[in-house]
Formats: structure tokens, C-alpha cells, sequence
């Protein structure tokens, strides 16, 4: 399949690490931790982490952990759907299509519930046709993107003629718990609000030119308790073991091992990861010494960890400032809850 547009976006509201922190040090949920616990908080927004901003759709920023659930999922009700679809419409007008010229919407996320599921929701903000095609994935994590492009891979194999959209969208600010777990407080510093919206056709069209192929997954059940989410006191709670960022590089560097047994005819030009946080970058490239993940490396320091959309948003750094030449490939790769890893290339 053929990328058409790539558009992401993130919500108006940004802050700086030290502007987070500066939130946070009087806040109530302070107060409520274990001395140790409000230090490794303070160590980690005051310390060099990779991440010099965050956007978030809610606020008070500070008060985040003290809502109730209802209030959390009500806001992501309202907030998801709303990101996801101006990250379309940018998308659309990227290509220069109308929202009637989409046969089928994927739409990813995990930090929120809705019944039916956001694409619902992004289809009749932006008309689209009644006939089109909606399916919600639920379930997969930071990985989700990639999962949801095989889908629109498996649709345009089916449907060559089709044009399918495909949404990442995190409300991670929906998603803030604090207790005195290090592997949540962790994940409360990291993680910021985000959407991306891509468009493929199943023909190369008037596009970018560039073809996504070679797909992949791997999942390691045995492993899902280091990183997944929790329902607790109604509210999704992040549980992330120290373990994630070498697991995460052993997965990606097997991944990437089986691609190139696969294409030794072509080229990996440049390595785009999900942006996971700076100790998951340095272990994939300990693991893969001959790549520098640069592109990442912007997208995390500009929005932190956005869960699904980073890879995508690692991708668009990477557009921005280099081509891919005929015969190479940009190799893509995503991890997350399951324990799971993914990729596919995408080349010229």
C-alpha cells in the first residue's frame, strides 16, 4: 500500500518539563507520596531525560490525578474524537480528497473508552459516507500503529482501488494515576497527549510515493505483565518494569534481524522507532550499533512519549528533513502492552 498524507497533531496546551514540575511541587498529589517516591518524581522532571515538552488536552495539570474516573473518561470522550479529527482533516487536505473519498477509517488507541469507538465519532465530524468502512483496535498499547496499518494493508490488498485512513490518538492526560510505584510515577513524567492520521492507497496515486510492506509482529506473552495497563479505582493505571527498555531492544533488534533475511536486496536506510523514552532509544541502538535513531530522538523531545502515534510522529521528523532514495527502505517498529513488538518498511 501507498501513502497518500501523513498529519499529526497535538493539543494547543504545552509545557516544560520544569513548567510541569513547577505545577506539580505544591500540588495535593505531592503531598499524598512517600518521600522517596516525590523524589524520583522531582529527579525525573528536573533531570535529562530526552523530553523538553508535552501537550495535553486536560487541565489543571497538576489536578489530573485527583479527578475521579468518570471525570477522566468523560474528558477523553470529549477530547479523543476531537484530536483525531482535525489530525484527518489535515490528512485530507494534505491529499487534496474529501472525507467521502475514504472507504474505510482504522482508529487505534488505549488510553480511554468509548462504545461505539472513536472512529465513530471522527466519521461524523468529518462526513464521512455512511458505506464507509469503521473499525475501532483496542488493546495494543504504544504498538498500536503499526497493527492498525497491517489492517489497512490487509483492506487495500483486498480493495486496490480504496483509500483508507488510519488514526493513532492517546489522551495520555486522561490516563495520569500516581501512587507510589517508581514504574508509575515514571510514566506520569513521560507521556503526553498526541494524534496522527495517514492515508493509503492500495495504488501509488498523486502521493508521497512511498510503499509500505514487509510487515511484521512478534509477542511475548510471558512478558505481559512488565508493561501493560491496569484498571484500578476505575482508572487506567500504567505499570512499567525497569525491564522494558531491554525487552523492548531485544524484540526490535529479532524484528529487524528477520526483515533484512527477508530483503537482502534492499537497503534499511534509517531506523524509525516508537518513541518509548531516551533508556529504550540507547537500548535499541546498543543492540543495532550501525543506526542512530535521531528522528526519535526529535519527536521525544518535542512531545515525549505519546504511546501510539510516536512512531508516526518519529516518521514526520524524519520527512521533514530527508528523502528516501529509490531502493531503500525506512524500517518502522513499534512495542508495547502484550508484550509485543512490531514493523513493516517503508521505501521508494
Amino acid at each position: 500500500m501507498y501513502l497518500q498524507a501523513l498529519a499529526n497533531r497535538v493539543p494547543e496546551q504545552s509545557f516544560t518539563q520544569r513548567e510541569v514540575w513547577d505545577l506539580y511541587k505544591e500540588s495535593e498529589t505531592r503531598k499524598r507520596l512517600h518521600p522517596r517516591s516525590a523524589w524520583i518524581v522531582d529527579k525525573v522532571l528536573n533531570s535529562e531525560n530526552g523530553i523538553a515538552t508535552r501537550h495535553f488536552a486536560l487541565s489543571p495539570v497538576a489536578e489530573l490525578p485527583e479527578l475521579d474516573a468518570q471525570t477522566l473518561n468523560r474528558s477523553f470522550e470529549q477530547e479523543a474524537p476531537a484530536l483525531a479529527s482535525q489530525s484527518l482533516g489535515d490528512a485530507l487536505a494534505k491529499a487534496n480528497l474529501a472525507p467521502r473519498d475514504l472507504d474505510a477509517l482504522i482508529v487505534c488507541t488505549c488510553t480511554g473508552y468509548l462504545c461505539p469507538g472513536v472512529a465513530s465519532h471522527v466519521a461524523e465530524r468529518q462526513g464521512l459516507r455512511q458505506d464507509a468502512y469503521l473499525l475501532d483496535i483496542v488493546g495494543q498499547g504504544c504498538g498500536a500503529a503499526i497493527p492498525s496499518l497491517r489492517n489497512a494493508n490487509a483492506l487495500l490488498t483486498a480493495n486496490p482501488a480504496s483509500k483508507v485512513a488510519v488514526i493513532a490518538v492517546e489522551i495520555c492526560s486522561a490516563a495520569f494515576y500516581v501512587d507510589d510505584d517508581p514504574g508509575v510515577l515514571i510514566s506520569t513524567c513521560l507521556f503526553g497527549d498526541g494524534a496522527s492520521a495517514s492515508i493509503w492507497s492500495g495504488e501509488p496515486g498523486n502521493g508521497t510515493g512511498l510503499r509500505a510492506h514487509d510487515f511484521d509482529t512478534l509477542h511475548i506473552p510471558e512478558d505481559r505483565e512488565i508493561l501493560r495497563f491496569q484498571n484500578k479505582d476505575g482508572k487506567l493505571r500504567n505499570q512499567l518494569h525497569r525491564s522494558v527498555p531491554d525487552k523492548a531492544a531485544e524484540a526490535v533488534r529479532t524484528l529487524f534481524q528477520r526483515s533484512r533475511q527477508r530483503n537482502e536486496d534492499r537497503k534499511i536506510r534509517q531506523i524509525v522507532s516508537h518513541a518509548g523514552g531516551r533508556d529504550v532509544l540507547v537500548a535499541i541502538e546498543k543492540l543495532i550499533p550501525e543506526y542512530q535513531l535521531d528522528p526519535s530522538r526529535r519527536a521525544l523531545s518535542k512531545y515525549g512519549n505519546m504511546s501510539s502515534p510516536s512512531v508516526l510522529f518519529a516518521l514526520e521528523e524524519y520527512l521533514a528533513q530527508d528523502q528516501v532514495p529509490v531502493g531503500e527502505d525506512l524500517w518502522l517498529t513499534s512495542f508495547g502492552a502484550g508484550f509485543a513488538a512490531h514493523s513493516f518498511r517503508l521505501g521508494a
